[in-house]
């Protein structure tokens, strides 16, 4: 924020710094402060009250709120501390102004510099400020989740510079004020939503021999079905996967909900759809309405671990995760730096073992999901590359064989644990990839499977070798989980419970500005841009299309409307 500040003045003095004045007066950067210490000062203390009564910091909504209801604003305020509020106010304003007063010069001299040098400082000087506004030169540019750091939400958020908040929360709701995707009425869009969730009977399969199981999720990175041999026809690449699938309960029609990691992460976790060109990551104080898997099971005494090898501040990961009762975060921060061999971080083994490691000291039951990266562009490995590292999509492969290498060893490794015989793990991709077919577009349904895989010895034999084939999502592993778990499930409206026979055989997708929509083998996707069907798999059954489209331009309406309204 202090960067952001900067800009002014800094632009001012660069363009006097190339002139003939040998002489600058630092008066009007005195009144330029002023200003903002008074404006911080009002900010400040007004944000000591919201939070009070909010639970949150000053954002848009509260400054939409004070600018349309006045009235109601002043009467929201009516019970807030004022003697306090004013003396914090006075404070605050005194020290800036005293401050301001004795450490900003009246003026200044400009040494006498040929032009190349004055150039080489101007560029340094403005490049340093950019990269103090970005947050450094790392992989992730500044978001609230650096700020975070703590399992209780109220240090984040006072670790949060307000006004950078307030700023960033503004500059989001811009986008958000308004419906981009208003296909029709929106009540009958919702009731639509409904019937595609309604179900004749509230009813599941119960697959597990305990309703209290540990719970492993491997979330693992653009592990697309074309890389499987039982899904894609692909020999060697997923040799461990495709046994779990054979051995374990397998659900073979399974689509991602989007196309990032940061989509398929809240699509899994807590069964929230995609936006279409949004994503509510971006929006944490939206995102911590959701419900998650986590905040269920810690409220039942799991003990809860999030393990990542990359930067968890990446794309609001860590707002996420702290904010939804993970209560151990490790992410590459908690690593030597001697590991961290790939742009994005730890390896995939690395992270498998540390949480293999820390599972054999951590009390039962215990929940904890593993993110991998290894699996990304630019598909870095610390081994052989299986498949040859000529073409990314001989990369691709190695990358992928070496996670699902991984997988078998920590396996391996966890049958000799005491814990295992009560554990269930769970596989499921973060979201597909256009390799190693290379042949699928952004728009192609293909380009959206991934498989879902229930494991372990937790699981009643009658259902080990179980292949459920029925349309489905990621967003439906939240439901299907709990509901095994016996764990309601009503707050996760977006997912469904795979294992009820009578849910409907449907899956949403989207990317930016586009949608897709499958029932019973049949799928339409369409582009928001060019109100155009890019894909249809059955063109001859007109009525089925346009039933489909009207589903998804449904879903997509309805979801978005509720993600204003958080």
């Amino acid at each position: 924020m202090t960067a952001y500040i900067a800009v002014v003045p800094l632009l001012v003095y660069t363009f006097w710094y190339f002139s003939k004045r040998k002489k600058v007066g630092f008066n009007w950067v005195r009144i330029y402060n002023i200003l903002l210490i008074v404006l911080f000062s009002l900010i400040s203390v007004i944000n000591f009250n919201i939070y009070r009564e909010w639970g949150s910091k000053i954002n848009s909504r509260a400054i939409e709120f004070a600018i349309r209801t006045p009235n109601e604003s002043l009467a929201s305020s009516a019970s807030s501390p004022m003697f306090l509020t004013l003396s914090v106010l006075l404070i605050l304003l005194c020290v800036g102004l005293y401050l301001n007063f004795i450490l900003i010069r009246r003026e200044i001299n400009f040494v006498k510099t040929p032009i190349w040098a004055k150039f080489i400082i101007a560029v340094l000087t403005l490049g340093v400020n950019f990269l103090f506004i970005r947050g450094g030169t790392g992989t992730a540019p500044n978001s609230q989740s650096m700020a975070f750091f703590s399992n209780h939400q109220i240090l984040n958020h006072a670790s949060l510079n307000t006004e950078w908040n307030l700023m960033s929360s503004i500059l989001a709701n811009s986008k958000v004020k308004k419906n981009p995707y208003i296909y029709g009425d929106q009540k009958q869009a919702a009731l639509e939503v409904d019937n595609l969730f309604k179900v004749a009977k509230d009813t599941t399969l119960s697959i597990l021999k305990t309703d209290r199981p540990n719970v492993v999720i491997f979330i693992l990175e653009s592990f697309t079905a074309d890389l499987t041999k039982s899904l894609g026809n692909e020999d060697g690449i997923t040799p461990n996967l495709d046994s779990l699938a054979k051995k374990g309960v397998f659900f073979s029609q399974i689509y991602a909900t989007g196309n990032r990691t940061d989509k398929g992460l809240i699509g899994s976790l807590t069964g929230f759809p995609t936006l279409g060109v949004g994503s509510i990551v971006k929006w944490p104080e939206k995102m911590q309405k959701i419900p998650a898997i986590s905040q269920k099971l810690y409220q039942q005494g799991y003990q809860t671990s999030f393990y990542y090898g990359g930067e968890s501040e990446f794309d609001n990961y860590k707002a996420f995760i702290l904010g939804h009762q993970y209560k151990r975060l490790i992410d590459k921060n908690s690593f030597e730096k001697k590991d961290m061999n790939s742009k994005w971080g730890a390896y995939d083994g690395l992270v498998f073992n540390k949480q293999l490691k820390d599972a054999n000291t951590t009390k039962q039951p215990f929940f904890s999901t593993l993110l991998s990266l290894t699996n990304h562009e630019p598909f870095e490995l610390p081994v052989k590359y299986k498949f040859g590292n000529t073409d990314n999509i001989q990369k691709f492969k190695s990358t992928a064989f070496y996670t699902d290498s991984c997988i078998g060893s920590y396996l391996s490794e966890a049958k000799k644990q005491p814990w295992y015989k009560n554990t269930l793990f769970v596989f499921v991709a973060d979201h597909g990839h256009p390799l190693p077919k290379a042949n699928h577009e952004i728009y192609e349904p293909q380009r959206y499977h991934i498989p879902l895989i229930f494991y372990g010895d937790v699981i009643k034999d009658e259902f080990r070798g179980k292949n459920f084939d029925k349309t489905g999502s990621q967003q439906d592993l939240s439901a299907t989980l709990l509901a095994q778990l016996n764990i309601n499930t009503k707050e996760f409206k977006w997912s469904k419970n795979l294992l009820n026979p009578y849910h409907r055989n449907f899956a949403y997708f989207s990317w930016d500005n586009g949608f897709g929509f499958i029932e019973n083998g049949h799928a339409v996707t369409f582009d928001n841009v060019g109100k155009s069907v890019l894909y249809n798999s059955k063109p001859e059954d007109a009525q089925q299309t346009n039933k489909l489209l009207n589903s998804g331009k449904a879903y997509l309406q309805t979801v978005y409307q509720q993600f204003i309204n958080l």
